[in-house]
């Protein structure tokens, strides 16, 4: 049995509508849905506030697609990603973004899960 719909398919592009410019980092919303939220950063130069640490209650799971970061961990711990590199990140495992690429951007994609 084959599926039919309607609807077209619409496919996204990830590196559609970059800013040229960012006076701070960009956050979309690719999907959400029950437990699950994908979201597309976009990074120039950009670190988390020095006086706070994310600590998320859900899971992150988090992949460079072009440019690079840097990630500290509140124990100390550094992870450098460049492009096609990713990095689970445990439910309260605080971190911060210590550095992103000041040359180009960084586009991060984040999956965030229980």
């Amino acid at each position: 049995m084959r599926w039919r719909s309607s609807t077209r398919l619409n496919p996204g592009d990830l590196f559609a509508d970059l800013p040229e410019s960012l006076s701070e980092e960009a956050f979309e919303d690719l999907l959400r849905a029950s437990g699950l939220r994908i979201e597309r950063i976009v990074s120039q130069g950009h670190t988390s506030p020095e006086q706070g640490w994310y600590d998320q209650a859900e899971n992150e799971w988090v992949l460079v697609l072009r440019g690079a970061g840097r990630l500290q961990f509140d124990d100390g711990e550094e992870v450098y990603l460049r492009p096609g590199q990713y990095l689970t990140i445990p439910a309260h495992r605080r971190h911060r973004v210590s550095w992103t690429s000041p040359d180009e951007l960084t586009v991060w994609l984040a999956v965030f899960y229980p």
